[in-house]
C-alpha cells in the first residue's frame, strides 16, 4: 500500500500526521509514505526527523483581510495545484491523508478530483472552513469531538468519531525518569507551561509574573517553561531583569524554548497551563494532567475556546480567556489547585475519561479499509 499524508504548519497538524503513519506502518511494515508539506512549516524538520520522506510547495496561509500578500498566495496556490497534481500521478498513492495545515486544501481537493480514496482529521469541536469544504469531496472525516459531526450533516464524506491521535509513546514515560531529564526535583510539584510549538507571547509574560511571585514567596512548586522559539530570548531577559539566573541548576524553574520530548514534559507535569489547540488537549487527556486552559483568542471561529470548554465542562480543566490572564490570576489558581490534592485528583480522573487512547489506530483502520476497498477495484 501507499499513503500520501497531507499536513503542516505547526506541531498540532504534524504530530498527528506522523502517529497514523506510525499506526499504519506497524499494521502493514511494507507499506510506502510520502508527506507533502512546505519548506517553513515545522514539517521540515519534523517529518525527515522520522524517517518518512518529504515533498515541499511553496505555499502561505491566507489572511484574514484585504492584501498584497494574498495576492501572491492567490498565485502561489494556482501553481501548487499543478505541483500537487505531478505528485499524485508519480506516486500514485492508495489513499490520500489530510490532518490540517492550509497544505492540506490543494492536496485533498486534487487527490478527491483524481478519484484517490481520502480521508481528513478534523481535530476540533467546531471544523474550520477548509475541512467544512472538503467534507464535500472526501470519503471519510475522523473527528476528534463529537459535537463536530453536526457540521458534516448531509455532506459526501462518512463522519466517524475517533478521538485525536497522539504520539504512540505519550504512556511510556515514568514521572520521576521524566523529572530528572529536565532537572527536577520529581517529590516536588511541576507546573508546565506551554503554548503549543509555536509559543503564546500572552501565556509567557503571565507565567513570568507568576514565576517570580512563586519565587518571592519561596513556594514549593517547579516551573517547566515552554516558551516557543520566537519568545525564548525575550523571557530570558525578563528572568535576568529580575536577578534570576535562567539556567541554574538549583532554581525552581526550566525554561526551553522548545521541547522534542514532550511525552517526558507531561510525565513530568502535576498541573499544566497552556492553549488548547486540539492535539495538545488530547495529550494532556491521555496523559491525565489537570489543566489551567487559555484559548488562543484570534484562532479561526474561536475554536480554541470550545475545544476548552469541552473539557472545562468534564471536570478536567478550568478555562481563563486570554484578555482575562494575568500573572496574579494564574498564581491564585495554581496556588488553590496545589494545595487541594482532591481537587487535582479528580480533574486528572475527568481528564482520563475524556482521552480516546484507541483514536490512532481507529484513523489507522479507516484508512486501510478505504485503501483495501480502493485495491480490491
Amino acid at each position: 500500500m501507499k499513503y500520501l499524508i497531507a499536513g503542516g504548519g505547526t506541531g498540532g497538524h504534524i504530530y498527528p500526521a506522523l502517529a497514523i503513519a506510525g499506526a499504519l506502518r506497524e499494521q502493514d511494515p511494507a507499506a510506502r509514505f510520502l508527506f507533502i508539506g512546505t519548506g517553513h512549516g515545522l514539517e521540515a524538520e519534523l517529518v525527515p526527523r522520522a524517517g518518512y520522506p518529504l515533498e515541499k510547495v511553496e505555499l502561505y496561509g491566507f489572511q484574514r483581510r484585504l492584501s498584497w500578500r494574498n495576492v501572491k498566495n492567490l498565485y502561489l496556490l494556482a501553481a501548487s495545484l499543478w505541483q500537487v497534481r505531478r505528485i499524485l500521478r508519480e506516486f500514485r498513492p492508495d489513499v490520500v491523508v489530510g490532518t490540517g495545515g492550509y497544505v492540506c486544501g490543494p492536496v485533498v481537493a486534487q487527490a478527491a478530483r483524481l478519484g484517490i480514496p481520502t480521508l481528513i482529521q478534523e481535530q476540533n469541536a467546531l471544523p474550520g472552513v477548509t475541512n467544512k469544504i472538503l467534507g464535500r469531496m472526501v470519503d471519510v472525516v475522523a473527528l476528534g469531538y463529537a459535537e463536530a459531526a453536526a457540521s458534516f450533516a448531509g455532506r459526501k464524506a462518512r463522519s466517524v468519531v475517533t478521538g485525536n491521535p497522539v504520539r504512540p509513546d505519550l504512556l511510556c514515560e515514568e514521572r520521576a525518569a521524566a523529572c530528572r531529564f529536565f532537572g527536577l526535583n520529581p517529590e516536588l510539584p511541576v507546573v508546565l507551561v506551554t503554548g503549543g510549538s509555536q509559543g503564546a507571547r500572552s501565556l509567557n509574560q503571565a507565567a513570568m509574573s507568576m514565576l517570580l511571585r512563586c519565587v518571592k514567596e519561596n513556594k514549593p512548586v517547579q516551573i517547566l517553561h515552554i516558551t516557543g522559539q520566537t519568545d525564548y530570548n525575550n523571557t530570558i531577559r525578563l528572568l535576568e531583569s529580575a536577578g534570576l539566573a535562567p539556567n541554574d541548576p538549583a532554581a525552581i524553574f526550566r525554561v526551553l524554548p522548545y521541547v522534542h520530548e514532550m511525552p517526558k514534559a507531561l510525565a513530568a507535569a502535576t498541573l499544566a497551563i497552556s492553549r488548547a489547540g486540539a492535539i495538545g488537549l488530547a495529550e494532556l487527556s491521555l496523559r491525565g494532567v489537570p489543566a489551567i486552559l487559555v484559548p488562543y483568542p484570534y484562532a479561526a471561529e474561536n475554536h480554541q475556546e470550545i475545544n476548552a470548554r469541552s473539557l472545562e465542562k468534564r471536570g478536567a480543566a478550568i478555562m481563563v480567556r486570554d484578555a482575562e490572564l494575568t500573572g496574579e490570576v494564574l498564581f491564585e489558581i495554581v496556588d488553590r489547585l496545589l494545595g487541594d490534592p482532591a481537587r487535582l485528583q479528580e480533574m486528572a480522573a475527568a481528564a482520563v475519561e475524556a482521552a480516546h487512547p484507541e483514536a490512532t489506530a481507529a484513523i489507522a483502520g479507516l484508512v486501510r479499509q478505504l485503501a483495501c476497498q480502493e485495491r480490491v477495484k
